[in-house]
């Protein structure tokens, strides 16, 4: 979708705003002007008088306008192979679902992406990323059709190209013909970046090295993994310290915890970021403080699969970097990030910190300004600034979820998911009314269960 001419202007107005700046700067009720797919300027009271070339003006009474919300952490295959193994933890729930995951193809992978962008995006994400590490020999071009369908929905996405060599028979979780070769690997993630990724600042597609996990990948890939991310100039994404039973596999296999193994393997660095980190003593807290390492957390799945409570207090205490993840939808089934909004705020009141441990600002930032920081482009997103790009959420907070609560950064998060009026990336709107702009819901719905019901078959043949 290409940008919108920047001679021309869309006015916001009348709208409490959380700009989610270095200052928090709020208004109770101001203005928003886009020129073309950059933010112009903003503040309190009406717009200035005499604007030119303004196509389209929007009285955003009763409304909350906040940076579009930044997705860290997914895998957008799993929205084909929701609902099964519900009563798992991790290890046995990949166990249980590899077999399936490792019989997807092209179109799965393409209407999977669909539906999992499109419930994102009508909730108020503005940028997605997806971990794909799935890919089947003759499967098609499955980060292809994942690029497509983000650029389809006019979602501002990050692939992370992930990947699998350590299968059944070396130790690993993965089924034999679910993985790759190392060599394959690493030669299909370069050929990714070099085709897809855009470092440009208005960036619509951006490419991460994404081995997949301590106990599905070699040393030599998550290793080389990192070396090629650098030497490319892209940025590096793992799962890391999930469970006790990761930690227990890698004190086994490699006689040390998941975070010095990755300093080891030079998997840690301010071009990194790990999903997850639910068990992480001070000292791996320190060790992401020092090397400015991202954190995307993931509230929901991490209670669905019983791994824990993240220490993100104390991580944000210590400077880490942390944004907010769906996951993928086999183990977070809704597939929205504003939950996790809530989600973040009300799990880790259940840790040590108890009611101090995060308010509804800084769950609110963490959903936008702190998944721009992981991802990189905290620079161009994640907070409503003049020269931003023009990524925003209107959310509706007059009417019956959310009119009595005074405070609107507070209705958002501590009340229900707040029903989104309009949502625009790169200055052009992509959701009305809680309904998407650029494709068809019911369509992606009905394609969603025929290749669900494809992918079970096959997979129950063997």
């Amino acid at each position: 979708m290409a940008a919108p001419s920047a001679d021309r202007r869309i006015v916001i107005e009348n709208a409490a705003i959380a700009t989610v700046d270095a200052h928090d700067t709020e208004y109770a009720s101001g203005h928003l002007v886009v020129a073309g797919n950059r933010i112009e300027s903003l503040g309190p009271g009406k717009a200035p008088e005499n604007l030119e070339n303004v196509d389209r003006r929007i009285d955003a009474t009763g409304h909350l306008v906040t940076p579009g919300l930044v997705n860290t952490h997914h895998h957008f295959y799993q929205w084909i192979t929701r609902g099964l193994a519900t009563d798992h933890n991790l290890f046995n729930w990949l166990v249980a679902l590899y077999p399936t995951w490792a019989r997807i193809d092209e179109q799965m992978v393409r209407v999977a992406a669909q539906g999992s962008l499109a419930m994102m995006a009508r909730g108020g994400v503005t940028t997605a990323m997806d971990h794909h590490y799935v890919f089947p020999q003759g499967s098609g071009d499955l980060s292809g059709a994942i690029i497509g369908a983000a650029s389809e929905m006019g979602v501002r996405f990050t692939l992370a190209r992930g990947s699998m060599d350590r299968s059944e028979k070396d130790g690993g979780l993965p089924p034999d013909f679910a993985v790759e070769t190392t060599e394959g690997a690493l030669a299909a993630t370069e050929e990714t970046v070099k085709k897809h990724h855009d470092a440009s600042f208005d960036s619509m597609t951006q490419v991460a090295v994404a081995p997949c996990s301590p106990f599905s990948i070699s040393t030599e890939l998550l290793r080389e993994g990192a070396a090629l991310g650098r030497r490319l100039g892209v940025r590096m994404h793992t799962h890391g310290s999930e469970t006790v039973e990761e930690e227990k596999f890698c004190h086994e296999l490699f006689g040390m915890g998941p975070t010095d193994y990755f300093e080891s393997t030079g998997f840690l660095g301010e071009d990194v970021w790990m999903a997850h980190c639910v068990h992480m003593n001070d000292s791996d807290i320190a060790a992401f403080a020092r090397t400015k390492t991202g954190v995307a957390h993931c509230p929901s799945s991490n209670a669905r699969l019983a791994a824990g409570i993240a220490r993100v207090p104390d991580m944000l205490k210590a400077g880490v970097p942390v944004g907010l993840g769906v996951d993928g939808t086999a183990s977070n089934e809704s597939g929205e990030l504003h939950t996790e909004l809530r989600n973040a705020l009300l799990i880790n009141r259940l840790g040590a910190h108890r009611e101090s441990a995060l308010n509804a600002r800084q769950a609110l930032r963490l959903g936008t300004y702190g998944g721009a920081q992981v991802l990189g482009r905290a620079d161009n997103i994640g907070s409503l600034e003049a020269g931003k790009l023009a990524d925003f959420v209107l959310w509706k907070i007059d009417g019956l979820g959310h009119s009595s609560i005074a405070d609107p950064v507070t209705a958002i998060v501590f009340g229900a998911a707040a029903p989104v009026t309009a949502s625009f990336v790169n200055g052009k709107q992509i959701v009305e009314n809680n309904r998407l702009l650029t494709v068809d819901e019911d369509t992606i719905a009905r394609d969603a269960r025929t290749e669900a019901q494809r992918l079970a078959r096959i997979a129950a043949q063997g």
